[in-house]
């Protein structure tokens, strides 16, 4: 259901059918671009309560349903702090999460085992049990940017390349959660991925986001591999250049990971995707088993590092299955970044 939406929003769909339905998903966006309004209106006006936290909090967050890379900036923020000897927690819905503990919370807590993750689809109540419990100094609230019941001292918003909210829409006709104007409540925005679009593209989405939002730091980054994981010890990203590589995925934009894949010298030979935040059942590791089965047996297996702790198999049908670990890399404007996280530290 959701590829078909996907592929119909996006256009791949063509035809009268396929536009007669996105004519529909956009008259059905005005009624829900007017519950946003109203509810960031009440917000923005004191008629609905935010609650301010004992301790300084950083939302990531983004405009869009999906995949905007959010876990590795998570992650570079939480890090950011604890290299300044603070303890910090990490508070999230938990979307999808089983047991307590989603896909995010699971890669996170493998990266920053000494960061702490609350997940509770009440995050003013997990942002609580993280001070009382974990004695925190600081709170890094993941996906929280429409999550406003909790104030929070930095928001950063992060901005996929590959799909800029230039040519994006309000859901349903579209992947917006709200309008872009409420980038005006952000307090740095982050293009992610835009190692996989033009630079020509990325100045002009950083052009229009300084002539719509001036004074707002922006700053562009990639979504760097920076180890295969899976083996008895990390392996060198360099070793799938050149390499037979069958894939699959359960993430918010697995067109990026064949990207990612094929940007390391990958020979991408059978791609496969599931849903985002895919919880993997006994049917589905045969079914992968019996799909490793039919590849060449030189094939290397590779999956993302949020679709590995799921499964944390070594193999799939004798095939060797790595997964990809990703960081965020910048290309410019950390300093400025940085500069906003450190700017909320000496409050403490």
């Amino acid at each position: 259901m959701e590829r078909a939406w996907l592929a119909l929003i996006r256009g791949e769909r063509r035809g009268p059918v396929a536009l007669l339905l996105r004519a529909g998903l956009r008259f059905a966006s005005w009624p829900y671009g007017l519950g946003t309004r109203f509810r960031n209106h009440g917000f923005d006006h004191g008629w609905k309560k935010i609650h301010r936290a004992t301790v300084p909090v950083v939302s990531v967050g983004n405009l869009t349903l999906g995949g905007t890379g959010k876990t590795p900036c998570v992650e570079y923020v939480a890090r950011f702090y604890r290299d300044l000897e603070m303890q910090v927690a990490i508070v999230s819905r938990g979307y999808g999460s089983e047991a307590g503990r989603n896909d995010e919370a699971m890669v996170l807590e493998e990266n920053l085992p000494d960061a702490p993750h609350y997940q509770d689809p009440d995050r003013l109540a997990a942002a609580n049990r993280a001070i009382e419990e974990s004695e925190s100094e600081l709170l890094v609230l993941d996906d929280g940017f429409q999550h406003r019941r909790l104030h929070r001292d930095l928001d950063v918003v992060l901005i996929d390349a590959t799909r800029p909210p230039t040519r994006d829409y309000l859901f349903p006709r579209g992947t917006l959660r709200e309008s872009v104007g409420g980038l005006r409540r952000a307090s740095a925005i982050i293009l992610t991925r835009c190692d996989q679009v033009s630079a020509t593209e990325v100045d002009a989405i950083r052009d229009w986001l300084r002539h719509r939002f001036p004074g707002k730091p922006i700053a562009t980054t990639e979504h760097r591999p920076t180890e295969l994981l899976g083996g008895d010890e990390p392996e060198p990203v360099d070793s799938l250049n050149g390499r037979a590589v069958a894939a699959f995925c359960g993430i918010g934009n697995p067109a990026a990971f064949r990207q990612t894949l094929e940007g390391l010298g990958a020979r991408v030979v059978n791609f496969r995707s599931f849903p985002d935040h895919h919880a993997y059942s006994r049917a589905d590791v045969d079914d992968l088993n019996r799909w490793a089965e039919s590849l060449p047996p030189d094939v290397l297996i590779a999956t993302t590092q949020k679709d590995w702790v799921k499964l944390r198999l070594p193999t799939l049908a004798s095939r060797p299955l790595r997964a990809v670990r990703i960081g965020l890399a910048f290309r410019d404007g950390q300093a400025e970044f940085d500069a906003e996280l450190r700017r909320i530290a000496p409050a403490l």
